[in-house]
């Protein structure tokens, strides 16, 4: 598979990598089958999906447990990114970055993981209460110690922080303009899809001008632009998708016109492509450092995921994705 890089380290990964939550948190949970997610981490690696995203409150810990069943045997073809930052209550989920939860949640996620080194070590959310200075430093402490190989910043919930009128990505510059006085950024992950462009505006050209690595989340529309859901079917209850804006029936049968054009890019490319492979050649035409995260739990939709790699999108292919309709529904 094709390689790019991560930061100033030029950490190399594959151009496509695996997002693990669908595992073992939220998205249809009575479907998780843990040999079946171990078999899918496998054949993520074999072909050349090196980076495995995860997160310690993913389950919570389970997620990060299962992957370690992985690197215990094949640390050295993994590249792995996870986070800290968050907790999982009950019925809630609250930010901590306190420098002391910050030093104990990384022991604890090497534990788990089964390895000695984490590659990318995510903030997955900034504590309200806690400068992310102070958070920030906790964590590059966890470099100098060889504990952490790079830091990024997670911006996946910036739409729940947007002030009103401001654009999507406002805050998550300011936050990583002071975190970067701290110690160097060396990835950011957002979300970037063809119904959810914004990162195009403002956070993707600030990562670009300063060499930092850009890890695309939901770059498949959380299983929209797969074209495999059906209007009205419905999700399980603990699956988020079921209490969102655009996975009503209406909503999702509105912009069915956007599926429609990404099968018809897909088929000027062959019978054996899909939607989901144009979505994600789409997300890998957006710039060299942009690697999307594609969540997945199952073997056949990773090998799926990993072949769009080599799908070269044409200008005509790019102009008819640019003029396909706005996603209807608000995100917020």
């Amino acid at each position: 598979m094709e390689r790019r890089t991560i930061g100033a380290a030029a950490l190399a990964v594959g151009a496509v990598g695996l997002g693990c939550m669908p595992m073992s948190w939220a998205y249809s949970t009575s479907r998780q089958r843990g040999e079946e997610s171990l078999r899918a981490v496998h054949r993520a690696l074999d072909a050349g999906s090196t980076l495995l995203d995860t997160a310690d409150m993913y389950g919570p810990f389970t997620n990060e447990l299962l992957l370690g069943r992985v690197l215990k045997e094949r640390r050295s073809d993994a590249f792995v990114s996870t986070k800290v930052g968050l907790l999982v209550g009950d019925q809630h989920i609250v930010a901590n970055g306190r420098p002391g939860y910050v030093r104990r949640a990384c022991d604890a996620s090497l534990r788990r993981l089964q390895t000695d080194v984490i590659d990318l070590y995510q903030l997955h959310r900034a504590d309200p209460e806690i400068p992310v200075e102070e958070t920030w430093g906790a964590m590059a402490e966890l470099v100098r110690a060889g504990k952490v190989r790079a830091l990024g910043l997670c911006a996946v919930g910036a739409r729940s922080s947007r002030r009103p009128g401001a654009r999507l990505h406002d805050a998550t510059i300011r936050q990583l303009e002071r975190v970067q006085q701290v110690f160097p950024v060396s990835a950011v992950e957002a979300e970037l899809s063809v119904w959810s462009p914004e990162a195009l505006e403002t956070l993707l050209p600030w990562c670009e001008t300063r060499g930092i690595g850009f890890l695309a989340a939901m770059p498949l529309g959380n299983g929209f632009l797969t074209g495999t859901l059906t209007p009205g079917v419905g999700f399980e209850a603990d699956d988020p998708r079921a209490r969102h804006p655009r996975f009503t029936a209406e909503m999702m049968a509105a912009n069915q016109p956007i599926v429609v054009g990404l099968r018809r890019v897909a088929r000027r490319h062959g019978e054996h492509v899909t939607a989901a492979q144009v979505a994600l050649a789409w997300v890998l035409s957006r710039g060299r450092q942009v690697i999307p995260v594609p969540g997945a739990k199952r073997e056949r939709w990773v090998a799926e995921n990993a072949a769009a790699v080599d799908l070269r999108l044409t200008e005509r292919d790019l102009t008819e994705i640019a003029e396909l309709p706005t996603a209807q529904g608000s995100w917020d």
